[in-house]
């Protein structure tokens, strides 16, 4: 097989594939036995008759097309990896050269990944980021967790105050009409949340377990319904239960209660440590991100349309599997926002470029430093993945298809080119 590269403008490469006659009669033989069964031939049963006679009858093209895709992706494959190219996207392909026993010729046009031109990325200037964390956000981070381990406690004896959770029914209605949407049973509102319309929590404030309160309200102008939007409406609201969050003591009691400390002064400690961890990592990705946004912009390259509008199709894929997690699907999200998929697909399209463009730069930087995976790089990332999906390393490598394992690999050489990165910075 004989490859000719022809480099076109903004990064389209022409390969012209020249295929023996041979290989190509070997894609006609299989094209045959794929198709024998549609021919009706006189003289022949359905399905039966010879290859010539079948040549002879509808002509040798009949058997081209069929040819031609059943050789084409193994000749495409090696032609990419004897001309050194990356394509990003399918060929078009065109036949230049076919039958009467010549060699088959083929072209095939296609994107393929722009070159990447490095300015200055070793070195960079960078401010230090400084990590205290002080005995305030100590104190914050244990109000929190008291929070979360406070009692609710029925209240008895008064009436509802800011900061108490109600149990209510309620029913809205505008000039004496229920509306959609306005009706609601055991529904649990924390007053002084700012959950309801304006002006509705603090009308419930005084109000007692079986008390029967109106509530009157205007719906803001820019209210999400139009239908109801700065309107007045009344709601008959009735009170069946209220409680009041009751705090525990902040003592070595507590950190017993809520960690693996037996003194107050130990637990501490242990969240200073861990804030200051969280901290450090929080500051460590930061320092990473602006470090690789200054390089990205010493950077010239020219990103093919179609690499931008892959990643924007991959974003789109995960805001859906995000809101499939939370029992929506961007169907339904297109429905309420009153989007077509185009124009929401389009938002993404600068984070798109932006992300393209930051991949390609880390990966010419890695290639420039030569940095590899190594077999035991590999495994211990193999390790960390099949724990985390919690299978056996044996079970987890049988899933994997050799793209996944390229992925894997690049998942290690970009962390390393990262790291090394972020050494080589120079910090002011």
């Amino acid at each position: 097989m004989n490859v000719k590269v022809d480099k076109k403008e903004k990064n389209v490469v022409e390969l012209e594939i020249e295929v023996s006659a041979d290989k190509f009669e070997e894609g006609l033989k299989k094209s045959y036995q794929k198709n024998v069964k549609k021919f009706n031939i006189p003289g022949f049963r359905k399905g039966k008759a010879p290859r010539n006679i079948v040549e002879r009858y509808f002509g040798p093209e009949v058997l081209y097309e069929d040819a031609i895709n059943i050789i084409f992706p193994e000749v495409y494959e090696e032609a990419v990896k004897e001309s050194d190219i990356h394509p990003v996207d399918r060929p078009e392909l065109d036949v230049k050269q076919i039958g009467d026993g010549q060699n088959l010729v083929l072209t095939a046009s296609v994107t393929v990944k722009p070159e990447v031109s490095l300015g200055e990325y070793k070195n960079i200037e960078m401010e230090k980021v400084e990590i205290n964390i002080t005995d305030e956000e100590v104190e914050k981070e244990i109000q929190t967790i008291a929070e979360k381990n406070a009692r609710m406690v029925t209240v008895e004896d008064r009436g509802i105050e800011k900061g108490d959770t109600a149990d209510i029914d309620f029913e809205g209605f505008i000039d004496g009409v229920p509306f959609e949407g306005g009706k609601g049973s055991g529904f649990s509102l924390e007053i002084g949340s700012g959950q309801f319309i304006p002006g509705f929590e603090d009308q419930l404030i005084g109000g007692k377990p079986g008390d029967d309160i109106d509530v009157t309200v205007t719906f803001p102008e820019d209210y999400g319904k139009e239908d109801v939007a700065g309107k007045e409406a009344l709601f008959k609201v009735i009170i069946n239960d209220v409680k009041l969050k009751e705090m525990p003591e902040i003592d070595d009691e507590f950190a017993k209660d809520v960690s693996e400390f037996d003194t107050l002064e130990e637990y501490k400690l242990d969240i200073k440590k861990k804030l200051t961890e969280a901290a450090e990592n929080k500051a460590k990705h930061e320092f990473e991100d602006k470090l690789i946004e200054k390089i990205v912009e010493n950077t010239t390259v020219e990103i093919p349309q179609i690499m931008v509008e892959k990643q924007m199709d991959i974003m789109v894929r995960d805001f859906d599997s995000k809101l499939r997690y939370q029992g929506y699907n961007i169907e339904q999200y297109l429905q309420m926002a009153q989007v077509d998929i185009n124009t929401f697909k389009s938002q993404f399209a600068s984070q798109a470029e932006k992300e393209v463009k930051t991949q390609l730069v880390l990966e010419k930087i890695s290639e420039e430093e030569d940095f590899q995976a190594s077999e035991d790089e590999y495994e211990e990332e193999i390790k960390s993945i099949s724990e985390k999906y919690k299978q056996s390393i044996e079970d987890f490598k049988k899933l994997l298809r050799d793209d996944d394992i390229e992925y894997i690999k690049n998942i290690i050489i970009t962390r390393k080119t990262v790291e090394f990165l972020s050494q080589s910075a120079k910090i002011i």
